[in-house]
């Protein structure tokens, strides 16, 4: 798959420029939204490490998938509701974006339940958008906090989405400064139009979609 080959090298490119190993950083293929044989070309490439947005997306998608490739780990990278935490559990790897109290409870919870304490990422709502998720940073101490000691998440890392019309490396070097005064080695933050921005600011997770499967088709 040439897509995944050229995402590959621009990613080792961009490692190499900062002074660092490009195996630290993990590309998330993002596979939201898009079609069957452009995922299924990109398994066949090799790669095993998928991001949904969608909680009922992916249930529909990758139990299948995941049983005929069970080393495929899947990030949950889009809001997740309370009422969806058990099925998340069971069918995602990592979950990327907790945001608020009531979500870590839930997940503390169904942690315990299930057996399956999945890595998680806090989401810092970086350019505190309001239509966004995300925790404020003036908050994320707190809450990493509140995450780790009150509901004992295994928690690795910060997620941000900069807001489009801003400058990312900005919000990359704040989610960054966030992460480094907490202990936090996980920097899952860089999409398609920025992931090299990211990588040169410390990104250990960036999330690729349309770069690498081609634009996505909402009609």
């Amino acid at each position: 798959m040439t897509g995944l080959a050229e995402i590959r090298q621009r990613i080792a490119a961009a490692a190499d420029a900062a002074g660092r190993d490009p195996a630290e950083v993990t590309l998330v293929a993002v596979s939201k939204v898009q079609p069957a044989d452009r995922i299924e070309a990109v398994l066949a490439a090799g790669h095993r490490i998928f991001g949904e947005n969608r909680v009922q997306e992916a249930q529909g998608r990758w139990p299948a998938l995941k049983e005929r490739c069970p080393d495929v780990r899947l990030h949950l990278i889009g809001p997740l509701q309370t009422n969806k935490v058990r099925v998340a559990v069971e069918l995602f790897d990592v979950i990327e974006t907790v945001d608020r109290p009531k979500l870590a409870r839930k997940l503390a919870a169904t942690f315990a339940e299930t057996g399956r304490p999945l890595p998680c990422y806090i989401q810092v709502n970086t350019g505190e958008e309001p239509q966004k998720a995300g925790v404020l940073p003036a908050d994320a101490d707190a809450f990493i906090a509140e995450c780790r000691n009150v509901h004992g998440l295994p928690v690795q890392g910060l997620m941000c989405i900069p807001p489009v019309d801003e400058e990312p490396a900005l919000h990359f070097a704040l989610l960054k400064k966030i992460a480094e005064r907490n202990g936090l080695k996980g920097l899952s933050m860089g999409m398609s139009d920025d992931f090299e921005t990211a990588i040169a600011l410390g990104a250990t997770i960036v999330r690729v979609g349309s770069a690498l499967f081609g634009p996505r088709d909402y009609g």
